[in-house]
């Protein structure tokens, strides 16, 4: 098996410290970091997270992802986030789809951001350039995305783009709903109740989880399921996480 990851990455930073006064020349908490993480975020999460299913993935992305910074700023003990700091958010460039030989893949999986690497057309390309092709978006959903397998949306939005929506895209679409789990052709697929340290990234290891089960099974049902367990596990982890 091999999958072709498409889509914009980042270097998400967490640092964690903590805060003791204000400070002097205005009121604002002063935060003392005592360490940091950091890890690939957006498409590179999704391709680090398919990475624990398989050795065998590729990743089209921009090559200064770790040029662009996500910054949070997070209390150690309460893993409350005092505020997150963005660098370079308009330098993602665009994407290069004639560099792709598409036929050495078994499935592409696209992480799409809506931060201009990819545009409406570049997605419908790909999605008739493959048969299997996974797609998370935060674009408003359209005639552009109907050949796509699958399109996992979260609840938030599908309520902005779903009066835009016909059957057809409606039946490919997973629509995730965190602490409520997800819905597919009107089916509910629950999680359990759990203790949440942090969603960020939770959707990229949906979107992997989901899509590396769906190419070992078929079985929708069960892709679903497993992508559940997937997130609930990552949810209740500190920062952008991976399995």
């Amino acid at each position: 098996m091999r999958i072709l990851v498409i889509g914009e990455s980042c270097l998400d930073v967490f640092h964690y410290g903590e805060c003791r006064r204000l400070c002097p020349e205005a009121p604002v908490p002063v935060f003392n970091s005592t360490f940091s993480v950091d890890s690939g975020g957006m498409a590179m999460n999704v391709y680090n997270n398919l990475k624990c299913f398989i050795n065998n993935i590729d990743i089209h992305t921009n090559n200064n992802w770790r040029e662009i910074k996500k910054t949070r700023f997070v209390d150690e003990k309460a893993n409350h986030m005092f505020m997150r700091l963005d660098e370079n958010d308009q330098a993602y460039g665009r994407v290069t789809l004639n560099q792709i030989d598409f036929t050495m893949y078994d499935a592409v999986v696209v992480s799409d951001y809506n931060k201009g690497y990819l545009n409406e057309e570049d997605l419908k390309n790909i999605s008739g350039l493959h048969p299997k092709t996974f797609l998370d978006t935060k674009k408003t959903l359209g005639e552009w995305c109907k050949n796509f397998s699958f399109i996992k949306i979260n609840g938030v939005e599908y309520d902005k783009t779903k009066h835009l929506l016909d059957d057809e895209i409606k039946k490919i679409m997973i629509v995730t709903q965190g602490s409520k789990g997800c819905f597919y052709r009107e089916t509910c697929y629950s999680v359990p109740l759990v203790e949440v340290k942090d969603v960020s990234g939770a959707g990229d290891t949906f979107l992997a989880s989901f899509s590396y089960k769906y190419l070992l099974t078929e079985d929708v049902d069960k892709s679903i399921d497993f992508a559940n367990q997937c997130a609930t596990q990552v949810v209740q982890k500190r920062g952008v996480s991976t399995l």
